[in-house]
């Protein structure tokens, strides 16, 4: 078989075809930063360099895909939230002072418009650069930082909504989160517009880590979904990412419509193959601590062979489980991109799935 572009490659998997190897996009805009000689905080505001550190490093490791991504701060700073920048690490919203005093201040604010307001423009300015640049071969994810959920936590505060959802009335509840839900999808339909090969949220507060699957599905999934029917008519995938321990969650996130669920470290790609639509593609979920930060190469492609095995590299997408940080270990991200020609040929895929 003809080896494919990184492009090709991801779009067959995407397609439930058999690629010449597992695709591999780490979640690697701080590690691609720190590549290309700068501090995520000194970039954030400055497309040319933040397209030119995912250049820089996806050309000198050789992965299949670039996540734009900068911080979980941008559509919220465009809603109006207080934002602290920080030269050597992300920005992020001052929960300490929360936009909002009340849930039912939601209609006060002003729902922002990609093209203009905040710093939305410089992420549609990133994903522009980078299809322009190597859009033609290497696949590019275009980021719509926060779903419905966790925007609402950030414009709230998220010690006030967790409150709010206990002693709050359901529909003020709700009528925020159908706020939030049009403010992400015009987000992310610009990303499409601007020329990304799909899109994706960031719905981190909606984590079994911090409110019970219950509540997942009363407050978060429905939502997810919304996004989701919002942009199935472009045509192109959506994607979800759940950070922490999503195990008992995964099912209803198969069921969200989302063609890509992006699962952290902590989840059982095996489980979780079984448990979602074997049309939805899995990307994960190496831990970004340890092996990929704190472990050897040894490790790291010990875990990335668990991984494709445990799933048989149906519907797979290599990557780290959540954001990988600057200080990765770089052997540790060759021996992650290394792990796919090692591990997940398309001879190995298929005695994997005979």
């Amino acid at each position: 078989m003809a080896e494919m572009t990184s492009l090709e490659r991801v779009q067959a998997v995407l397609a439930g075809q058999m690629p010449d190897r597992v695709p591999v996009i780490p979640q690697g805009f701080m590690f691609s930063a720190k590549t290309a000689g700068y501090d995520i905080g000194a970039i954030n505001r400055n497309p040319a360099k933040m397209a030119e550190s995912h250049r820089i490093s996806q050309e000198k490791y050789g992965y299949d895909g670039c996540v734009v991504d900068v911080d979980d701060a941008t559509l919220a700073e465009a809603c109006g939230a207080k934002v602290i920048f920080r030269e050597q690490d992300v920005a992020s919203v001052d929960e300490h002072h929360p936009v909002l005093e009340d849930l039912r201040e939601i209609d006060d604010l002003k729902m922002p418009d990609p093209l203009k307001d905040g710093r939305i423009c410089e992420w549609l300015e990133t994903v522009e650069r980078l299809k322009a640049a190597i859009g033609d071969h290497v696949f590019i994810m275009g980021r719509a930082d926060q779903g419905p959920f966790s925007l609402l936590c950030l414009l709230r505060g998220t010690q006030e909504f967790m409150v709010d959802l206990l002693t709050e009335d359901e529909e003020v509840i709700r009528h925020a989160l159908e706020w939030t839900t049009e403010a992400h999808t015009r987000f992310a339909l610009a990303q499409l517009k601007a020329g990304a090969h799909a899109t994706s949220m960031g719905d981190a507060y909606a984590s079994p880590n911090l409110v019970s699957p219950d509540m997942y599905r009363d407050f978060a999934f429905p939502y997810e979904q919304k996004v989701v029917e919002n942009v199935r008519h472009t045509g192109m995938p959506y994607s979800v990412h759940i950070c922490g321990d999503t195990n008992r969650i995964v099912p209803l996130m198969g069921q969200t419509g989302a063609r890509i669920l992006e699962v952290d470290w902590k989840v059982d790609m095996g489980a979780a193959r079984k448990a979602v639509p074997e049309d939805v593609v899995l990307m994960g979920n190496l831990n970004p601590s340890d092996p990929l930060c704190l472990g050897t190469p040894d490790q790291v492609r010990q875990q990335a062979k668990d991984i494709i095995e445990a799933t048989r590299g149906k519907g797979l997408i290599l990557s780290s489980g959540c954001a990988m940080g600057a200080n990765t270990k770089p052997e540790n991200m060759e021996a992650m991109v290394a792990s796919a020609r090692l591990y997940g040929t398309r001879e190995q895929l298929e005695a994997l799935q005979a």
